[in-house]
């Protein structure tokens, strides 16, 4: 880890950086203490699913950076509670096939875009707090979060956890072939965003990591509370 911690400004509204690689449940917990703390909350990963989806829809090349990072650039999106409408029309689980959340995990890679997305990122932070996840939060989109939190879980977990995903949303398939081809996805994705050269999932120097695999949703949600409290309880001092 080569980041160093940037103080936050004074007067800036306070953000929460939840990063961690596909799965590991950062969109949900993030959701969730957004909830409890009256916050808003910035899901970056459908932004850039998003932008797959549009690239699908207009049969732009996975290979042409220049037209993606327009095509993100120019995303006419809405995001109204928990559905996200773009041109108007409502995709909120549209984005989460997996066709297009391996499309966005490759395009994802490509500098002009993420610059692309940089700003409209950013300007989800508003009072009273922001609740920000994704793979980059801390790191770059806001490295003068008060709290950065990496969240992991073993690829296992994670797998398990998308499976039971999949198959409730009705996607009938062996469990078995299922397993092993979400867990094949995952590996691919974990290595492409952990290697690619533009922000590179990798946790702030300042993080604090924590391990989800073995955790359920509410003590993943009240360990990062304990986190925030803790730090809100420090700089009152």
């Amino acid at each position: 880890m080569n980041q160093s911690p940037v103080a936050p400004s004074a007067g800036a509204v306070p953000v929460i950086a939840i990063d961690g690689p596909t799965a590991s449940g950062k969109g949900t917990i993030a959701h969730r203490v957004a909830d409890a703390l009256g916050w808003t909350v910035l899901d970056s990963g459908a932004l850039y699913r998003l932008t797959a989806l549009v690239a699908l829809n207009r049969g732009i090349s996975p290979d042409d950076a220049p037209a993606l990072a327009e095509a993100a650039r120019t995303l006419d999106v809405r995001f109204e509670g928990e559905s996200i409408l773009l041109e108007g029309q409502e995709v909120t689980e549209v984005i989460r096939q997996e066709q297009v959340g391996n499309l966005a995990s490759r395009i994802a890679a490509y500098p002009a875009l993420r610059e692309a997305l940089l700003d409209r990122q950013r300007a989800f932070r508003q009072a009273p707090g922001l609740v920000a996840d994704g793979r980059d939060m801390g790191t770059v989109v806001f490295p003068d979060a008060e709290l950065k939190i990496f969240l992991v879980a073993d690829v296992e977990a994670r797998a398990q956890r998308r499976c039971k995903q999949l198959i409730d949303k009705g996607n009938p398939a062996n469990i078995d072939d299922l397993l092993f081809k979400v867990l094949e996805d995952l590996r691919a994705r974990d290595a492409r965003d952990s290697q690619r050269a533009a922000a590179p999932l990798v946790a702030a120097a300042d993080a604090q990591e924590l391990d989800s695999s073995h955790l359920t949703i509410e003590q993943t949600v009240q360990a990062v509370l304990d986190h925030w409290h803790a730090r809100a309880g420090q700089a009152e001092r």
